[in-house]
């Protein structure tokens, strides 16, 4: 067993001021520690302080809030945008005064853990023992970057999977970037500009969209709205996705369809019983048919059909997979008026003089001036590399057939002492889910509660890489969604933590109701 002793003297690094590195520094102070927060910017927020200025919140407020610190009611819209988002987190951060635990312009460059308490069986102790964490950081206000060495006691990685390292396709021999006569950026770039900067960006320039999730559909929707049908905006897609017109299909709230204990009963669980494995293969033909009616509403709101984009995966895969996005209001509307042209199944694509070449397709040049890679990130990349041990970066990386950054209750490894990532798996609502594992952390550095052996808690995550590999749509599995069991997971922390996993009044709210951050407060 791991054990934690809640010596409160111990020094608590978290690397990443985002909505996770924030939850991190109220929990460890909820619990008497002191952290230090490192931020690489100038400010908090993480993905929300740049980001395309369209973009609005993909989950309804409800949804993504702080159990303890609701939307003010000046906030009247389901979805806000980017600011609203930005000013709710800042006021958040000062309302619990974390900005004094806050070093911005801090760079960790990398974490190096030295001493070692593992004990001949592989076993270690994670408070009790002489290990201690070196955080190399980067001061980058000076022309001449000041490094300097943190030790500390127990490091929190909170970067995420959305920021630092953009992921880029691989190109034919002679066919990349500098085959084009255009320019060529990653839509992160193209986040970082201001509106006005952005629209002077892409005035009056023939642009290639790659990618199809969110960020590509933002930058297409304002690309059409500064050029119009004069020089609409081709969208490159190779996997087209159920992506949501609303939350209310056919008039149906969705939490009730997805979002709540009798949905998960349709499922298989991580270290389900007999009986609950039983109830979800009975359950089967019900959650096809929750699937295909959320498919129908979607096919119908956005033709999809006539478009050529209708997924071959179900609802369920998309859910799974944490890969659903809503589509913004009037994106399909501008495709049929010609503003936006969508190209489907690109496989792979290169670069000619002119433009983009589509490999296997016997067609001309896609004839552009800009092209943006709306390509997504490599997180996983720089969670590695922040480690100095090759074995370390190997543990984080996982196995080609395994989910990325596999992780004991998708917050710790088993066999790296001394750290937590929070953030990097994703759920339905980002938020919601950073905040019971910040909790979860929490309890477990006041020493409330023990962590299973290496191999139990190995077991554990295998079980659960199992579930993800079933659910998820091909390699979307390693984004390691726990989406459609939101539910479940929140339980077993709620186990660990001493609390009651049933947090509704009544049998029907129980089972029927959605379940929601509000569901957690005290």
């Amino acid at each position: 067993m791991a054990h934690f002793e809640g010596r409160k003297k111990e020094v608590i690094a978290i690397i990443g001021g985002g909505i996770s590195g924030l939850l991190a520094c109220k929990y460890c102070i909820s619990k008497g520690f002191d952290p230090i927060v490192f931020e690489s910017e100038s400010s908090i927020g993480g993905v929300w302080t740049k980001t395309i200025g369209s973009t609005k919140l993909q989950t309804p407020k409800p949804v993504y809030q702080f159990s303890d610190f609701p939307w003010p009611d000046s906030v009247t819209q389901v979805f806000p945008d980017q600011q609203m988002v930005l000013e709710y987190i800042e006021s958040y951060a000062r309302h619990f005064d974390l900005f004094t635990h806050i070093h911005f312009n801090s760079k960790v460059l990398s974490l190096n853990f030295e001493d070692s308490s593992i004990s001949g069986d592989g076993e270690w102790n994670l408070w009790g023992g002489k290990g201690k964490w070196n955080v190399t950081v980067q001061d980058t206000r000076t022309i001449s970057p000041q490094i300097q060495i943190y030790q500390v006691d127990f490091v929190v990685v909170c970067v995420g999977r959305f920021s630092q390292v953009p992921n880029m396709p691989e190109f034919p021999q002679n066919k990349g970037p500098e085959a084009f006569e255009g320019e060529v950026i990653h839509s992160m770039d193209y986040s970082k500009m201001d509106s006005s900067t952005a629209t002077n960006f892409v005035k009056g320039k023939q642009v290639a969209v790659v990618g199809f999730q969110k960020s590509g559909m933002d930058i297409a929707m304002e690309c059409s709205t500064v050029n119009g049908v004069e020089r609409p905006c081709t969208v490159l897609i190779r996997t087209p996705h159920w992506n949501l017109p609303d939350y209310f299909p056919w008039g149906l709230n969705l939490g009730y369809l997805f979002l709540n204990r009798f949905s998960e009963l349709m499922v298989h669980k991580p270290g389900e019983g007999f009986l609950q494995s039983l109830l979800a293969t009975i359950l089967s033909p019900l959650r096809w048919a929750f699937s295909k009616y959320i498919g129908s509403y979607i096919k119908h709101k956005h033709q999809l059909a006539k478009h050529g984009m209708v997924p071959e995966h179900s609802f369920l895969n998309e859910l799974s997979s944490c890969s659903v996005s809503l589509v913004p209001e009037g994106f399909y509307e501008r495709v049929e008026e010609g503003s936006i042209k969508l190209i489907k199944k690109v496989e792979s694509f290169g670069f000619s003089k002119e433009g983009i070449v589509l490999e296997g397709h016997a067609t001309e040049p896609i004839k552009s001036d800009l092209v943006i890679l709306a390509t997504g990130f490599n997180g996983l990349d720089y969670l590695k590399h922040i480690f100095q041990s090759k074995k370390y970066q190997e543990f984080i990386a996982g196995s080609d057939d395994s989910a990325a950054a596999p992780l004991y209750r998708e917050c710790i490894h088993p066999r790296i002492p001394q750290l937590a990532i929070i953030g990097f798996s994703e759920s339905i609502s980002n938020l919601h889910t950073s905040e019971i594992r910040c909790r979860w952390l929490g309890e477990l550095l006041d020493g409330k509660f023990m962590l299973p052996s290496i191999k139990v808690m190995e077991k554990d995550i295998a079980e659960w890489d199992k579930y993800k590999k079933r659910y998820s749509y091909r390699k979307y599995y390693r984004r390691s969604c726990i989406g459609a069991l939101h539910i479940w997971y929140n339980d077993q922390l709620c186990k660990d933590m001493g609390w009651n996993p049933k947090r509704k009044k009544g049998l029907w709210a129980e089972w029927f109701e959605p379940y929601g951050p509000m569901d957690y407060i005290g």
